[in-house]
């Protein structure tokens, strides 16, 4: 690329980069062109991917008028810029959503728990139980054929896949890896999201948010703290210890009148049943 080309590209993704309010780095690395251009399409009214050489990249990001030194301090094997307006929850929920499923290869790094779930291989007896007991897993036979015997997390997340891993994988037609835009870090207004923070358990957040409420509402009743939510329950309590205390204290009330005669016929059975002995 010649000089002039270099600053005119420098020039574009400076444009886009004073143009959008949103910006983060992803990582193509190891994406084919084809999901590549898949995945584009997908964002196009959503957001612009922009794939350049590192130093283009950053010349470019350094020359905007925001502060985006966090952002240059993140790196990835083969990054790309993407711009967008869109919330970056949102976009990475959207990308995560939108990865296709991948043959792993040996030397890649799993990106979850790899799992091999327990059940019969279309394998007879042979060396393909030589192969699986490599990887750790207990095998068996079954009408003729290879029996996983049990379910096994044979790579961790963040763990290198083996050649024999990737093996067994072939052997089981298992696509364990995921390929898309692994988004790295995104900036806005000034703040980095890194990936851990922008992808969010929805699930979890859901129960959190469940319990959270619980709670305060438990501690509200116990507290005796009146809310429109609580009130009914509030009134419910007083009512039962009111109750309580008046059988307890023997005050002979009318609502209570039966219990209390309950209560003394008991004690004076239990009384005589105890001098008795």
């Amino acid at each position: 690329m010649f000089r002039k080309q270099k600053e005119e590209e420098v020039e574009r993704i400076k444009n886009l980069v004073e143009k959008y309010p949103i910006i983060g780095i992803v990582d193509i690395n190891k994406l084919p062109s084809y999901p590549m251009q898949k995945i584009k399409d997908g964002l196009r009214s959503k957001a612009i991917i922009k794939v350049a050489k590192k130093t283009l990249m950053r010349l470019a990001l350094e020359k905007s008028s925001k502060d985006l030194k966090a952002l240059l301090e993140k790196d990835a094997i083969q990054p790309a810029l993407i711009f967008t307006e869109m919330n970056p929850f949102k976009l990475v929920k959207y990308l995560n959503k939108n990865k296709s499923s991948a043959p792993a290869k040996a030397g890649d790094i799993a990106q979850n728990d790899i799992t091999v779930s327990a059940g019969v291989t279309e394998f007879p007896p042979g060396p393909a139980i030589s192969a699986f007991k490599k990887v750790g897993l207990k095998t068996s036979v079954e009408g003729g054929k290879i029996k996983i015997v049990e379910d096994k997390v044979v790579c961790k997340a963040g763990e290198r896949i083996t050649e024999d891993l990737a093996q067994i994988f072939s052997m089981l037609k298992m696509e364990p890896m995921k390929i898309g835009l692994n988004v790295v870090a995104i900036w806005e207004n000034g703040i980095v999201y890194d990936r851990p923070v922008l992808e969010i358990n929805e699930e979890g957040y859901m129960n959190k948010l469940v319990t959270a409420a619980t709670n305060a509402f438990n501690l509200s009743v116990e507290i005796a703290y009146p809310t429109k939510d609580n009130i009914e329950t509030l009134v419910l309590k007083a009512f039962v210890n009111a109750r309580g205390l008046a059988i307890e204290a023997a005050l002979p009330e009318k609502d209570v009148i039966e219990d209390i005669l309950a209560k003394a016929a008991a004690q004076a059975k239990a009384l005589k049943d105890t001098t008795e002995k």
